[in-house]
């Protein structure tokens, strides 16, 4: 998501719209914010009423505790799979049904642009060295689980510090498929911010063979 310096998106009553752009950070928050309208006194507002600057944005972060805590139900399955999207549309994940255009993804096959097949120790390399430099939105990534086949990434927003959970499964076997899935802790609704996230990732491992299973 993109860095926010000041949130300035805002409309004007009766039909008169503001067209400069929302913060990510912001657009999260505001989305389920209600506008407010003043009919007495027609007037430009902002979506959370107030411009804020970036280092008051930070101390919201921080007071209401923005990060939101870590979801009990991460990690592989039972099934061994990742877990499904709740409800919101601020999640994907290959474990979804294919017919759930909001919440599917198709998995990834890190041999299958290859010439020369590699082995999920050397895949795994490659996934970590890409989670490492490619960072979208400026989000900040944090490494804070790591298995043979199974890793957690935390990406913390720039300004807000909003956290997204995404992992990534290894599936058992001798097939080159890699399973993820990626969320949004807090709010309903993440402007595609995960989707995006992904495609970027996936985009820099095609470079070194990756493919996706099927159409994205």
């Amino acid at each position: 998501m993109a860095s926010m310096a000041s949130p300035t998106t805002c409309l004007y009553h009766h039909n008169h719209k503001c067209r400069r752009k929302l913060g990510s950070d912001a657009r999260r928050i505001s989305a389920s914010i209600p506008e407010n309208s003043d009919d007495k006194h027609p007037k430009l507002i902002g979506r959370r009423e107030v411009i804020l600057k970036s280092s008051e944005l930070a101390m919201i972060g921080a007071i209401f505790q923005l990060s939101g805590k870590k979801p009990d139900y991460l990690g592989v399955q039972k099934n061994e799979r990742l877990a499904l999207c709740p409800a919101t549309n601020n999640c994907i994940s290959t474990s979804e049904n294919i017919s759930d255009r909001v919440h599917y993804a198709p998995p990834w096959n890190y041999n299958g642009g290859r010439k020369t097949p590699v082995n999920r120790q050397v895949a795994m390399k490659e996934l970590l060295n890409v989670i490492k430099s490619v960072k979208p939105d400026k989000f900040t990534p944090r490494i804070v689980e790591k298995k043979d086949d199974y890793v957690h990434v935390e990406y913390e927003s720039p300004i807000l510090g909003l956290v997204d959970d995404v992992e990534f499964l290894f599936t058992p076997g001798k097939n080159s498929k890699v399973e993820y899935r990626s969320a949004s802790r807090k709010g309903n609704f993440d402007f595609d911010v995960n989707r995006k996230r992904i495609k970027a990732l996936r985009q820099e491992l095609e470079k070194k063979g990756w493919v996706s299973e099927n159409s994205f």
